[in-house]
């Protein structure tokens, strides 16, 4: 990556971070219950019976109202577990699901490891950004989980972005490890991208 594509991408995060942090706790709760009616109608629009999903942290749209959706509807939620070889370990989210802070401090659910091709089962990828340009572009936090999971996957279902609405842009700095998405799922809508208006 170079040093101006490096800068541009830190210079975004720290923008969008800060943000983010500014959000009310009203704020936040009604952006969680917006994203989970959208995955909601997600799910039930792609019919998925499987699909991996993450744990949010603080600042990002909330995820764990959609989780616990899923799981009293019977649909099989799989949450990541970061590893040291910068692969994602999978395990089965549980509707009483314990929770840590993983080294790089974001929640992690405990439970049964499955091994990183466990989510070559799943009919849809829900994952975190930072933010996602028009093309479907996805700009992450930096650490390349999600987009080496992506790129190794020979049958990539549809993946979707979970962001804010301000977070939907014209253009993200991007490398050549990035990946794009399928769509994203704000607390007010759901976009299949590339998207034209």
């Amino acid at each position: 990556m170079t040093d101006a594509l490096d800068q541009a991408k830190r210079a975004l995060r720290a923008e969008l971070r800060e943000r983010r942090q500014q959000l009310s706790d009203a704020q936040r709760e009604a952006a969680a219950d917006g994203i989970r009616q959208q995955l909601d109608a997600l799910v039930d629009a792609r019919g998925a019976r499987s699909v991996s999903c993450f744990l949010s942290s603080p600042t990002e749209p909330g995820t764990r109202p959609f989780i616990n959706a899923a799981i009293e509807r019977g649909i099989r939620v799989l949450l990541p577990v970061m590893r040291e070889d910068g692969l994602l370990d999978w395990t089965v989210a549980s509707a009483a699901g314990e929770e840590v802070r993983s080294a790089l401090g974001v929640p992690e659910a405990v439970g049964e490891l499955l091994g990183p091709i466990a989510v070559n089962d799943v009919d849809l990828l829900i994952v975190p950004a930072a933010a996602v340009d028009r093309t479907g572009m996805r700009m992450g936090w930096g650490r390349g989980f999600f987009d080496k999971t992506i790129g190794s996957m020979a049958n990539c279902p549809p993946v979707y972005a979970v962001i804010y609405d301000s977070e939907l842009v014209d253009s993200v700095p991007q490398d050549v490890h990035d990946q794009p998405v399928t769509g994203v799922v704000t607390p007010t809508r759901t976009l299949e991208l590339p998207f034209h208006s």
